[in-house]
């Protein structure tokens, strides 16, 4: 009997951060580091894969910092001497200036684009729609998988753009399931195939440490969107 032979794709979330301070300003994403949550998030991530004595072929990243510091703090713990590709296509999905956004619309923008099957002209918080956000994420991933040179390679992205390869690899189709939960510092893990419906989905949202996820319920949008409110005496 023969078996298809696959290849692994382990596709975690960066770390947690803190994305708006005390007065509820926001800090500016594309700066934005790992917390001290963040930072217990990732180094938990790496003694996983350092325990199961996995090793890696490639690391990918956004090269924004979190996903620098993330990457970084998981193969400190595997013992891996390797530098990551800065794919600057997987940056997450781009918000707009909240201050332009009406009061009135602010719940929809923070939210609107997790929520069931996105449409693609949903735009998250007035900037990047999601028909933009898989324009980028699908040739990337497309082109990762046409790369024959490795058998384990670790993407460490975001939250909106895992949804996205989540979603292709899950319906093959040029949808946004934006329910998926991507809690801080998780990991999934997807095997490929030659075929370009040749996806099988192993693990979604394994999250050292807090494994059964029992501290919140909220989604990482719905805490963002309190804590701006929050902030704004809303």
């Amino acid at each position: 009997m023969s078996f298809t032979k696959r290849r692994r794709i382990f596709l975690m979330r960066h770390g947690s951060v803190t994305y708006f301070d005390a007065a509820g300003k926001p800090v500016l994403p594309e700066t934005v580091p790992l917390n001290e949550q963040g930072r217990l998030q990732t180094t938990a991530a790496g003694r996983v894969f350092a325990e199961a004595g996995i090793r890696f072929d490639r690391v990918i990243i956004s090269g924004l910092p979190r996903t620098v510091e993330t990457a970084a703090r998981v193969l400190a713990e595997t013992g891996q001497d390797i530098a990551p590709e800065h794919w600057p296509e997987l940056v997450e999905i781009k918000g707009g200036r909240l201050a332009d956004i009406p009061q009135a619309e602010l719940r929809e923008a923070f939210i609107g684009a997790f929520e069931g099957v996105a449409p693609e002209h949903k735009r998250f918080l007035g900037g990047e729609s999601i028909g933009e956000l898989m324009d980028r994420i699908h040739p990337a991933i497309d082109r990762l998988r046409a790369d024959p040179e490795w058998d384990t390679v670790l993407l460490v992205l975001h939250g909106g753009v895992n949804r996205a390869i989540l979603s292709y690899a899950l319906t093959g189709q040029r949808l946004f399931l934006g329910n998926l939960a991507q809690t801080a510092g998780c990991i999934n893990a997807l095997d490929v195939g030659n075929e370009p419906q040749d996806w099988v989905a192993r693990i979604i949202n394994y999250s050292p440490p807090s494994v059964l996820q029992a501290e919140s319920r909220s989604t990482t949008m719905e805490a963002l969107f309190h804590q701006y409110q929050q902030g704004r005496g809303l």
